[in-house]
Parts: structure tokens; C-alpha cells; sequence
């Protein structure tokens, strides 16, 4: 699905200017866009998964308009977090990071989050910190104390220009990572080098042993691979400050022609209304979710709410996620099942017009939506009409050539269907059939039952039916929908599918 020339313009919104802008690279055809990692000390939790898919998500997007993307997704893998508990668990420090960012890119490749080009680690870039620090420092935007480096926020006049706080509001700030410090000029100035403690990881520096500061590694990282200005700069919406904040301050502070052109920010996952992190220990890993529901079903939730919104996470939406993923590929797998004696054949019918204005509202729409903002909550709303018009044809195909229209609209439905999934990262990389099989599994799971046991069930209502005894076979049924698992009578036989159960707490 091309790209046409009357397609909307790409506008995102700008957290620097406060609205959306029409997207402009600074290079035509290119774009350099960089988005903060995680810090790997423990499993990455649903949080982690919303900023990633929702940047994916822009990263696919750029992609299906023809750019060329760089993207660059870092580890901080030293902080003080790491130390504190490799230091619990008697780890080294470096051991541990590289262990959980193992694990992060595999629960990426779980929600077939696509790996960025570059994935820096701050470790391999502690020269580049260095140098950037010493830059800072000759222009006389920092200063040393007793090994320490610290930024002076007082020598940046713009300082705040991006979160739009006061300077007196930053006293408290620093995201957990800004230690009270009496020896600093401001309370405000943060650390560009920490001085060595003992038993902790350093490096040579001059200004003495020791390991960077958290938010002058993604400033030289990101210049290292994009240049000193680029297009895009991502992330959670806490980042904002004073990630962020600091990050631009020092980087215009070494380098006055640096320059974002485009500052992004995700919404948050709340929990009782409450942002989750782990800091807080309110928080879902997303292998505690995996376990008991699907990946794409998690991927699909999070995309159901714009990305610069609040999530809120329930089981409820959940199970809602799941039982609208398992529609979706019932329907593609019953369409690709139909049209696959069809493949290689010369089908001379033309695809009806109703079929195609369906087709051709359908991709408009999707172009709109997605070119506002990255509006995948009306793409995914939209996509149910195509799904429709697929099963709706399929109850009048017969799987007979002589049905050619029939034939040729199925084919036109289900490209059209495959190629927007396969855009928004909704396209399995296995078959229809494995991920119907591993959504009943995990359905299974939710359950609490084995298929073994489910089938006994099944019997049980079948006998029920059979001696008329129609309240105990209701009974089961009702039992079984509750446990998200709803049967169906078909050809003389009981079949069953995952459902969205009835009577959750949200």
C-alpha cells in the first residue's frame, strides 16, 4: 500500500512548542530520531512497553512514507539503581545490566517492537561523555567539586524552556536521581560526572576516577549518532523533566547550533489512577502479563489509547483486547483458508464498487488518522468495517471459481487488511492458525483449566443437551462464558473460541 501523493501531511505534536506541527526532517527523505532506554536493573514492566510500542509505532509509520529512519534507542546500563542491586544480589554491576537488557530486547521482540538501528550502551561511550563534559565545562557551563562535575543551571539563561517550569520548582526534582548536595552553587545543578565510591564501577576521567551522570550519556550518545541537531527526541512524558530539560540545556550549552526539532512524549500506564513504576512497586512486568494473555492482544490495548494519553490499566480491557485480536485473525485466517485454492489462478473479474469506495474510505481514513498525531485509536475502530465485509462475503462464498467477484473481493479485502496490521506491528510474524492456537491457550490459562478438562465440560453439556436437560446445560455454558470461554454448536458439533467473560471488575 503505497503512499499517494493527496495523502494529509505527517503533523505530530511538539512538546517543546506546546501543539502539532506539520513533521519537516532537516534532511528530505531522512529522518534521525532518538528515544531514552531503559535503565536494565530489573524485568521491564508495561509502562516500558507502552513508550516502545507507541515509538514503534512512528518508527513503522516514517518507514511505510517512504523514509529513511535512523533510530537510536540507548541502555544506561551504570546508575546508581544498577549498583544498589547488583549490590543486594551480589552481582556485578556490569553483569547485571547487560542480563536485563538481554530480557528487555526480548520482551520487545514479544510485542514485535522492531529493533531501532542503533542500541548504544553507556558503557562503550564513556570517551564521547567525557569529551562532551570537557566542552561544557570550557565554556563555562559546569564545575568541578572534589571530583564531582556539576552543570550550573544559572550559566543557561533557557534553562526550563522545554517543561515550562520555574526554577524554584525544581528543588524537589531530579526524577530520584538528584542527591542533595550543600557543596552545589544551585540546588538545581545536577551531576555531569559522579567521583568514584568505593567497590562501585569507574573510569579515568580528568577530574578524577569515576562514572557519569545520568543525563549527560543520552546527549552524547545522541550527538554521536544523529549530529548535534536531528529530528526527533522521544519518550515517556516524565522525561520531560528533568531528563530532558537537562539534556537540552547541556547540549546547547557545549554546542549552541544543537537543536531538536521535534521533542515527543508517551502518556502514562496508571493503576488506580496511579502511574506505575518501579520505583513505587505498583507495577506490572510485561512478562506478568504475557503470561496470561497475548502479546499482540498487550500491544493491541496499548495502541487502543492515543499515544500522549493515560493508560489505565484493568484486566477487564485486557480480556477486551484479547477477544478483538482473536476476531481479527479468526477473520484473516478464514480469509486466507477460503482464497487458497485461488493463488496463481487468472481471476478476470473486477473487485464490485461498493467494495472498492469501502477500500478506498477505509485507507483514506487510515492515512488521516495516522497522519494526525498517530490517531491509532480511529484506525483501530475503522479496521472492524473491512473485517466485516470479509466475513459477511465469506458466508456467501461457496469456494467455487465461478464465484470470480466474490474471489477478487475477498483478495482486495484482505490485502487491504494485512497491509494496515502490518504497519501498526498487528501482522504476526507466524501464521493466523498459531496465534488463534496460542490465544486459546492463554485463555486456557485465565481459566484455570487444561483443554483436557475443558473438552470433559464440553461432553458434560453435550450429554446434558441430549437428555433435555437444557438448565444444566445452559448452567455450563453460562459457567464456562464467565471463564472467557464461549462455545459455539456448529455441524453437529461443540466448538469453542476465547471470549470477553462477562462479570470482571474493571
Amino acid at each position: 500500500m503505497e503512499a499517494m501523493a493527496k495523502d494529509p501531511d505527517l503533523v505530530l505534536f511538539n512538546t517543546m512548542s506546546k501543539k502539532k506541527e506539520p513533521f519537516k526532517p532537516i534532511v528530505e527523505g531522512k529522518v534521525r530520531m532518538y528515544v531514552c532506554g531503559v535503565t536494565p536493573y530489573n524485568l521491564s514492566h508495561i509502562g516500558h512497553a507502552r513508550a516502545y510500542v507507541a515509538f514503534d509505532v512512528l518508527y513503522r509509520y516514517l518507514k511505510h512514507l517512504a523514509y529513511e529512519v535512523k533510530y537510536v534507542r540507548n541502555f544506561t546500563d551504570i546508575d546508581d539503581k544498577i549498583i544498589k542491586r547488583a549490590n543486594e544480589s551480589g552481582e556485578d554491576p556490569l553483569h547485571l545490566s547487560r542480563r536485563f537488557s538481554q530480557y528487555f530486547l526480548d520482551d520487545m521482540a514479544e510485542l514485535q517492537c522492531l529493533p531501532p538501528t542503533h542500541e548504544p550502551r553507556v558503557t562503550d561511550h564513556i570517551d564521547q561523555i567525557k569529551d562532551l563534559i570537557t566542552q561544557i565545562m570550557d565554556n563555562g557551563h559546569a564545575y568541578t567539586i572534589d571530583g564531582d562535575v556539576y552543570f550550573s543551571v544559572d550559566s543557561f539563561p533557557n534553562y526550563c524552556c522545554l517543561s515550562g517550569r520555574k526554577l524554584d520548582d525544581n528543588l524537589a526534582g531530579g526524577g530520584g536521581r538528584v542527591s542533595v548536595d550543600l557543596r552545589k552553587q544551585n540546588p538545581a545543578d545536577f551531576a555531569l560526572w559522579k567521583s568514584a565510591k568505593p567497590g562501585e564501577p569507574s573510569w579515568d576521567s580528568p577530574w578524577g576516577p569515576g562514572r557519569p551522570g545520568w543525563h549527560i550519556e543520552c546527549s552524547a550518545m545522541s550527538a554521536h549518532y544523529l549530529g548535534h541537531s536531528f529530528d526527533i527526541h522521544g519518550g515517556g512524558k516524565d522525561l520531560i523533566f528533568p531528563h530532558h530539560e537537562n539534556e537540552l540545556a547541556q547540549s546547547r550549552a557545549a554546542y549552541s547550533d544543537c537543536n531538536v526539532n521535534y521533542w515527543m512524549h508517551n502518556g502514562f500506564v496508571n493503576k488506580d489512577n496511579q502511574k506505575m513504576s518501579k520505583s513505587d512497586d505498583n507495577f506490572f512486568t510485561i512478562r506478568d502479563i504475557i503470561e496470561k494473555y497475548h502479546p499482540l492482544a498487550l500491544r493491541f490495548f496499548l495502541m487502543r489509547t492515543h499515544y500522549r494519553a493515560d493508560v489505565n490499566y484493568s484486566d477487564r480491557q485486557l480480556e477486551t483486547a484479547s477477544d478483538r485480536v482473536f476476531y481479527i485473525y479468526q477473520t484473516v485466517h478464514d480469509c486466507e483458508a477460503a482464497l487458497s485454492p485461488f493463488h496463481g489462478e487468472e481471476i478476470k473479474a473486477q473487485v464490485p464498487n461498493e467494495i472498492q469506495e469501502l477500500i478506498k474510505k477505509f485507507h483514506s481514513n487510515f492515512v488521516t488518522s495516522m497522519s494526525d498525531d498517530l490517531h491509532t485509536t480511529a484506525v483501530l475502530d475503522d479496521l472492524m468495517e473491512p473485517l466485516k465485509a470479509i466475513n459477511s462475503n465469506l458466508k456467501k462464498f461457496k469456494g467455487k471459481k465461478q464465484q470470480q467477484s466474490l474471489i477478487q473481493t475477498l483478495f482486495a479485502l484482505e490485502k487491504e487488511v494485512k497491509d494496515v496490521l502490518g504497519i501498526l506491528g498487528l501482522m504476526p510474524s507466524s501464521s493466523c492458525a498459531v496465534v488463534l492456537q496460542q490465544l486459546k491457550d492463554k485463555a486456557l490459562i485465565r481459566a484455570g483449566l487444561t483443554e483436557e478438562r475443558l473438552l470433559q465440560t464440553i461432553e458434560e453439556r453435550t450429554a446434558a443437551r441430549r437428555n433435555k436437560q437444557y438448565t444444566e446445560s445452559d448452567r455450563i455454558r453460562k459457567e464456562l462464558t464467565a471463564l472467557g470461554i464461549a462455545l459455539m454448536d456448529e455441524h453437529g458439533r461443540t466448538v469453542w473460541r476465547p471470549c470477553d467473560p462477562e462479570g470482571l471488575d474493571n
